[in-house]
């Protein structure tokens, strides 16, 4: 989902709904449709259907001129998939909590990130890690979260990193994740301050507050960096220029042998995001590209 639906329990919302396909690139027109309407009144949501195909919805506050979202939808997603859109009104309803019952658990080896909705419906041999669908998967870029935690599983099959650090963790997925797979402390930063709260808010309610510090930070920009690491391993689900800009003080925090984990790319950029990093000493490990995202993993030199 690209971003929470505005609750109604008072009037109509006006609903529109094309048939896309499948999940990349549904959520590929979701959210740049996202991005066209960024009005305050419209919502854009990709959901999956029974049969395992994909839609696109839009939630309007307001009645939506339908021959504009019509040759909107078009320039964006093609005549064929605007051909199946369909509009109709529906009954007054929360549809934060609707759209949310509706969003996929990402799982991911031995991971699976849900919302609280789908708690009594994960397998216990799981890893669990519950965040607020609508802080979770705001992005609609499950394909960077799935790709670290898959990449965090190989990196745990092999070793058991004793210093780590999730660098721009956001909501703190991966540093929950580290966390309840080595029940040891992680570090997590972020820029923004709000983020380091929510980061905090979610370990706690999943169980390994004790484990996870968060702070604010720009990069690398802060003395707890020096005093916790070297880091045996780094998560930084974050963009390819911050990423490229990063590699000399990321090869600075890592100790001999240690993995980083690398995400937020779009596959054009990876190229250019492991030569920064072959230009630290670091090598490529692995590659994953999911869902139009890639996830690296590089090992420091010994």
């Amino acid at each position: 989902m690209t971003a929470p639906a505005p609750t109604s329990t008072s009037a109509p919302t006006f609903h529109a709904t094309c048939e896309v396909g499948t999940e990349v690139r549904a959520n590929r027109i979701a959210d740049t449709l996202s991005e066209m309407v960024d009005d305050g009144e419209t919502v854009v949501a990709a959901f999956e259907q029974p049969g395992g195909t994909w839609s696109v919805s839009l939630y309007f506050a307001l009645s939506p001129d339908e021959v504009a979202i019509r040759t909107l939808l078009a320039q964006v997603a093609g005549d064929d998939v605007a051909a199946t859109l369909a509009f109709d009104t529906v009954e007054p309803k929360d549809w934060v909590k609707a759209s949310l019952a509706d969003l996929v658990p990402v799982e991911a080896g031995r991971f699976i990130v849900h919302g609280h909705h789908d708690r009594e419906r994960i397998a216990p041999n799981k890893l669990r890690i519950e965040i607020e669908a609508a802080l979770a998967f705001g992005t609609g870029h499950h394909g960077t979260t799935r790709g670290c935690l898959l990449l965090l599983d190989r990196v745990l099959h092999r070793r058991a990193p004793r210093r780590v650090l999730d660098l721009g963790t956001g909501t703190g997925v991966l540093a929950i994740a580290a966390a309840k797979a080595l029940r040891r402390p992680i570090l997590a930063s972020d820029i923004d301050p709000q983020s380091v709260l929510v980061a905090h808010d979610n370990a706690v309610l999943n169980g390994v507050g004790q484990y996870v510090e968060t702070f604010q930070a720009i990069g690398f920009g802060s003395p707890r960096f020096a005093q916790a690491g070297p880091f045996d391993l780094v998560l930084a689900n974050i963009l390819a220029n911050p990423l490229r800009q990063l590699a000399p003080a990321m090869a600075r925090h890592v100790a001999p042998s240690g993995h980083v984990i690398l995400s937020g790319l779009l596959p054009p950029q990876a190229r250019s995001v492991i030569a920064a990093y072959r230009a630290q000493g670091l090598r490529l490990v692995r590659r994953y590209d999911l869902d139009g995202w890639t996830s690296l993993l590089m090992r420091q030199s010994a």
